[in-house]
């Protein structure tokens, strides 16, 4: 995440770590919204994935039962760094051919049949076990005192790192795509190679930007596929950014709206961070308890209900379905959407692009907070243990203790 983003506890001092040195150092595990009832034409598959993403993972899993990515359905996505447990669901195979896959970095823990296909959100959160290295164990009490302080006021709901992809560029993509600028997407997306791009990626992405596009589909490492195959839909293009790009399966096109839409949502989030947990004239507030949103009107006898972590302000998901702020809120809202260049009314309403909107929390709360010291065959650490719902970041938590001082390698980079 950029590191322009404020931190509510900007006058707490940073605690240095090193995050993500081992798989076991990131643990999460989904918190199910239902369990599967027995019946149906769905196979909920309880995994645990290490060093994939979720898409890699479902796209794994479909090809070695030969059916289409879509059959699979998802509550939520998780990063390739760390370890996952999670539940997906497959239509119309029989368990047994499930239970009995053996993929890379892929292990089925269980499965059950269910009528209705898993969808993104049905989760009621995620539960975290992180490990911070090369933490100084005289921190430990002011990591406490943070945690105590998030608790209270909540922690800044941020999008992560993660939504903005590996070059931190996704959202420049999402912009490019809304504005119809599809040679600067396409260059973003397969080309324009960086110095600190790894070897491989930066091989494609200079036959790429060379429009040796053919060379460049061979070139890009496996884990890329998105970017091998719009390399292929150039070459059979001709070039043409715009016939290209349209070939990309519409949920690798949705990635980049949605992109797009978190970068607006943070830059919203930013400009609020000192003044989180209160209310503004004519905001939008979110129940907690019911998830409903509605309107502001007497900020003074609404303000104790944010106090007890009720409700919540929230921020726009730009599109046509988004709710709009009024009063004191709405010109906040609307002045940093325009200083951004983002008119939410001329966002496409349908198609590959379509931006339907809505309303998020700026705060969430964390839950069974905990931090304790502890020592592995690798060392000392300090244990993070939380709860967070759907939706939020454990990144955003984190960056809140360490500040910029929160270092993410693997240990096999570190030993490099």
């Amino acid at each position: 995440m950029s590191p322009a983003w404020p931190y509510l506890t900007a006058e707490m001092p940073a605690v240095p770590a090193r995050f993500k040195q081992r798989g076991e150092d990131f643990v999460v595990e989904e918190v199910p919204l239902y369990h599967p009832c027995g019946e149906g034409d769905h196979t909920y598959v309880a995994i645990e994935k290490e060093g994939l993403t979720t898409r890699r993972a479902v796209l794994d899993i479909a090809r070695a039962l030969g059916v289409p990515p879509s059959s699979i359905g998802v509550a939520g996505q998780k990063d390739a760094r760390g370890i996952a447990r999670q539940l997906l669901s497959v239509e119309r195979v029989e368990p047994s051919r499930i239970r009995s896959l053996a993929l890379p970095g892929i292990r089925i823990l269980d499965v059950a049949r269910h009528r209705t296909k898993l969808r993104v959100g049905w989760l009621r959160g995620n539960r975290f076990a992180v490990r911070l290295r090369e933490v100084p164990t005289t921190c430990v009490g002011e990591v406490r005192a943070v945690l105590d302080l998030l608790a209270r006021r909540g922690v800044p709901n941020y999008f992560g790192a993660q939504r903005f992809g590996m070059r931190g560029d996704t959202w420049e993509v999402g912009r490019s795509l809304l504005a119809g600028d599809f040679a600067s997407a396409e260059a973003s997306i397969v080309g324009r190679p960086l110095e600190g791009d790894p070897v491989p990626v930066r091989r494609a992405r200079e036959l790429a930007a060379a429009r040796r596009y053919r060379e460049a589909a061979a070139a890009w490492p496996r884990e890329y596929a998105d970017c091998a195959r719009l390399c292929r839909a150039l070459e059979a293009a001709d070039g043409d950014p715009r016939r290209a790009i349209f070939r990309l399966d519409r949920s690798a096109l949705s990635l980049y709206v949605s992109a797009y839409q978190a970068w607006l949502f943070n830059r919203v989030l930013a400009r609020r961070v000192p003044g989180i947990d209160r209310l503004l004239p004519g905001d939008i507030a979110v129940c907690h308890r019911s998830g409903l949103c509605s309107l502001v009107l007497d900020t003074a006898s609404e303000e104790p209900r944010a106090g007890r972590f009720e409700i919540s302000p929230t921020g726009p998901m730009v599109g046509f379905a988004m709710s709009k702020p009024e009063g004191e809120a709405g010109v906040v809202e609307a002045t940093i959407l325009a200083d951004a260049g983002c008119s939410p009314d001329a966002l496409p309403r349908s198609g590959p692009l379509a931006c339907v909107g809505g309303r998020r929390p700026l705060r969430f709360r964390a839950e069974e907070l905990g931090a304790e010291c502890g020592t592995d065959a690798f060392g000392p650490y300090l244990e993070l243990r939380f709860a967070l719902p759907p939706g939020s970041y454990a990144t955003a938590l984190l960056r809140e203790i360490c500040k910029g001082e929160l270092r993410e390698t693997f240990a096999d980079q570190v030993d490099a």
